[in-house]
């Protein structure tokens, strides 16, 4: 429950629509309310009408009014559930369209602090997936529980008129339905998402030191064992699907005997409260009837709140793309050439997590100097890159460029940063537009150059349209190899100092690898480079190599030092070279 208001503390993208369309909220709710009140007063009407009826009346019209009824309430269920959904959708559409234009505006007004904490596919994720949730939480969440728990106390409370014990009887037994299974639901939900989150975060972590070391299994002989790693969380997961299944089923059948047992009370209470005579003995049916359609209303309260953890993210990523613009008084500029970057007793925790990434760490790269990262997955790689970049901000230590903080230079950072990663990002317009973006007042003749540079000029002459080839969304019309030159490219281009190499060869096969890296060093002799990688391929093309292990680095030294005094180093550079 804390961490439910927590998360509705500073939020900017829920709460703000339910007050800003609070009108339609209410006819939604009354529409949808209506329904179900239909339904059971159908219901209801119909129990009266079947006991009345079997009594065999002397005259038609003294079952005239229940008659006229059952056909009022039985067109009105349909009715008022159609209006409800069109209202509803109507709310949701709604939302939908402040959220792509409130999207808009965090983006264009805060461009530059958007840019720096969120990749193109952060924002595009934030459409597609957690919006996407957003709605699901008013549609399925919201709505449901609100009209069930509206529905809970009129029911109670008219019953109560009836018998105050069987009211309260009601209380507690539509309670366990309403309340306990919902809060049930969502803490096994939660634990569990919880769970494959963690089981599918390792995975990952484990699937791509397996895809980036395949070499290393299969020179080891030891095939089985990679198959049997990525077999088991494949099998954790599925366990965990069938154990929700499975408490799903038993909570609806759950749910579904205390419907019984309240049709079974109602019985009981109804034979000796409405007995007295035969007319009054055919409100027993009425009663006990009226319970069935009110079975799907209180049901989906639980699947809806089941799935809170899922909209709980969603919320928290949303509200974190409210990022506050750069204060631009504290900011300058380089005014000297780029001489060091420092990292000085860096220490960096993650707000939820409780392990330290970092502890006391250290770093200096001196212009010029080529250094390659290496280390396991998950000990802070990209952690590092994102300090350094000035995306995140360190509890402790600092990172400074010249002795400025890097914090003090993000107006400056694309012409101080170059960034390859892996998967570069390339648009659906043509070779020059795409390389141009590195400098939009580049020449023809400049983006040419750079398209030379990298060894793309052979291939585009080859090509019917030439430099004006559309590259496609993404690059798709090129391979990974081309793909990554075409990036390069625009970092020559950009003309930065220091050059951040973020595993840009890691979809490449041996040869294409090779020969870029070849290619990288060779155009970018005269830059810094921080070179993030998984394995020892082209390691010899840097000065220094540093290995990250559990916040600190293990290793430090040349290529040659290590190789002679770090076993190892010599057995994974052994085993990268295909050697025994």
């Amino acid at each position: 429950m804390k961490n439910f208001f927590a998360t509705f503390k500073h939020d900017t993208w829920v709460m703000p629509y339910l007050r800003k369309y609070k009108k339609l909220l209410a006819l939604t709710l009354f529409l949808g309310l209506m329904t179900f009140f239909c339904g059971s007063a159908l219901m209801f009407n119909s129990g009266y009408l079947i006991s009345k009826a079997a009594r065999h009346p002397y005259n038609i019209l003294m079952i005239y009014v229940p008659i006229v009824l059952t056909r009022a309430f039985g067109i009105g269920r349909p009715a008022f559930r159609y209006a409800e959904r069109i209202t509803s959708h109507n709310w949701v559409l709604r939302i939908v369209s402040d959220f792509r234009k409130k999207l808009y505006q965090a983006v264009e007004k805060q461009a530059v602090a958007i840019r720096q904490n969120f990749q193109t596919g952060d924002v595009l994720s934030l459409l597609a997936d957690d919006i996407d949730h957003i709605e699901n939480l008013y549609l399925r969440t919201v709505f449901p529980t609100v009209i069930a728990l509206v529905m809970y106390v009129l029911i109670v409370l008219a019953l109560g008129v009836f018998s105050w014990w069987f009211g309260l009887l009601m209380l507690l037994m539509l309670g366990l339905i309403v309340i306990v299974m919902p809060l049930l639901s969502v803490l096994v939900n939660g634990a569990r998402e919880t769970r494959s989150r963690q089981i599918q975060q390792t995975f990952y972590t484990q699937l791509t030191d397996a895809v980036m070391g395949l070499g290393d299994w299969l020179i080891s002989g030891r095939q089985q064992a990679f198959n049997d790693r990525q077999t088991a969380p494949i099998d954790q997961i599925s366990s965990l699907r069938r154990a929700d299944h499975q408490f799903q089923w038993w909570r609806d059948f759950t749910i579904q005997l205390i419907f019984g047992v309240i049709c079974l009370a109602l019985i009981i209470w109804s034979s000796f409260a409405w007995t007295q005579n035969q007319a009054n003995a055919n409100w027993i049916a009425a009663f006990v009837l009226s319970v069935f359609p009110l079975v799907d209303a209180f049901q989906s309260v639980s699947q809806g709140v089941s799935e809170w953890p899922s909209y709980q993210r969603s919320i928290v990523r949303v509200n974190q793309l409210d990022t506050k613009p750069i204060d631009q008084q504290d900011q300058t500029v380089l005014t000297e050439p780029f001489s060091q970057l420092q990292v000085a007793k860096l220490e960096f925790t993650y707000p939820e997590g409780t392990r330290p990434i970092f502890k006391q760490l250290s770093l200096t790269l001196k212009a010029g100097e080529k250094v390659a990262l290496l280390g396991p997955s998950g000990t802070g790689k990209s952690t590092l890159l994102k300090l350094i970049l000035g995306d995140l901000q360190p509890n402790a230590g600092t990172v400074q460029l010249n002795d400025i903080p890097i914090a003090r230079l993000q107006n400056e950072r694309a012409q101080l940063f170059g960034v390859l990663d892996q998967q570069p990002y390339l648009f659906n317009t043509t070779i020059m537009n795409n390389v141009r973006m590195g400098n939009l007042k580049a020449t023809d003749d400049q983006v040419k150059a750079a398209l030379k540079a990298v060894e793309l000029d052979h291939l585009i002459d080859s090509l019917p349209d030439g430099y004006e080839t559309v590259v496609e969304e993404g690059g798709a019309r090129f391979s990974g190899g081309e793909r990554q030159r075409l990036a390069l490219a625009r970092i020559l281009l950009q003309d930065a100092p220091i050059i951040i190499l973020d595993e840009p060869t890691v979809s490449l096969d041996p040869i294409t690898e090779a020969h870029l890296l070849a290619t990288v060093f060779s155009v970018l002799q005269d830059k810094t480079i921080l070179w993030v990688t998984h394995h020892l391929a082209g390691i010899n093309y840097v000065d220094q190599v540093r290995f990250l292990e559990a916040g600190q680095f293990d290793m430090a030294g040349t290529p040659q030092e290590l190789y002679a005094s770090a076993p190892r180093f010599k057995r994974l550079y052994d085993l990268d070279q295909g050697q025994e």
